[in-house]
């Protein structure tokens, strides 16, 4: 199965500069637990829930004042629409990430995430179970 196929679209992003409130408001409107972060229309890094609790909240830091680029993870490991599942399989249990990017040449298009190849792999399972479920707001 081909990531195109299970991947969510379309991307989220957020440029490097902006504040990480801006952010998290992306990830509240679209339900989802990352962005990208784009510096000049390149990838940049990722920014994570767990990223803004760790690195903003926890430190107290201003998320008005605070650039997304500043907390973003910068090792982000992507992948192509046209890769298969088995290779982000890999990705992830080799570089223990849960979630990668799915790049069309340098555009992101999409997210795959550890919950959509669990749905993808065995659609039976607690891990896909926990990732179909509706979110708790």
């Amino acid at each position: 199965m081909k990531l195109r196929e299970i991947m969510t679209t379309p991307a989220v992003t957020v440029d490097v500069n902006s504040p990480v409130s801006a952010a998290a408001r992306l990830m509240r409107d679209a339900d989802i637990g990352d962005v990208i972060v784009l510096s000049n229309g390149s990838m940049a890094g990722l920014v994570t829930d767990r990223d803004l609790a760790v690195r903003v909240v926890a430190l107290g830091r201003d998320p008005e004042q605070t650039a997304t680029g500043e907390v973003a993870s910068t090792e982000v490991h992507a992948l192509s629409p046209d890769d298969d599942m088995e290779t982000a399989v890999r990705l992830i249990r080799e570089f223990a990430v849960r979630r990668i990017p799915i790049m069309q040449g340098n555009q992101p298009v999409g997210m795959v995430t550890i919950g959509d190849l669990a749905i993808a792999r065995d659609d039976r399972s607690a891990l896909a179970d926990v990732s179909a479920a509706p979110p708790n707001h």
